[in-house]
């Protein structure tokens, strides 16, 4: 996936973080979300994740994800550490712990993404702008390339 991408997916997070309180307004296909969802890869310029996502009629039943930014640090999500508050439209996990950490997942036709807000306690001091999204093809469950 390249960084354009990342960085539209990544806004996209943004504003659904900043709407918790009313619900998040994200794109949804007309049925339940269903994936398995594995995905590693590294980009360019050294931004690496790992991501393991499955999850059956919007309902999440594994997910472990992370990432790395280039040397400089890494973010980690485990699905023992969230509890899962929205299946409608999109999906919507809740760090038990009582955080504002989000994770965020919702489909459009060409892809499936994993992201997150309100995280910066999960991530390396001074990472966490660099933490994108990640994003799987619906079709394969394996890394989405558009």
């Amino acid at each position: 996936m390249r960084r354009s991408a990342r960085m539209l997916a990544w806004a996209l997070a943004g504003l659904v973080g900043g709407c918790a309180a009313t619900g998040p307004r994200v794109p949804a296909p007309d049925g339940p979300i269903s994936l398995d969802g594995r995905c590693e890869q590294t980009e360019e310029d050294g931004f690496r994740e790992r991501a393991r996502l499955l999850v059956v009629a919007n309902e999440v039943k594994a997910l472990s994800w992370q990432l790395w930014a280039a040397r400089t640090g890494s973010c980690q999500f485990e699905l023992d550490d969230f509890r899962q508050t929205r299946t409608v439209g999109s999906i919507e996990l809740a760090e038990r712990n009582g955080s504002s950490c989000r994770l965020l997942v919702w489909q459009v036709p060409a892809r499936v993404t994993l992201a997150h807000a309100g995280c910066e306690r999960r991530c390396t001091a001074g990472i966490y702008e660099e933490a994108w999204p990640v994003m799987f093809d619906p079709g394969t469950g394996g890394c989405a390339t558009r």
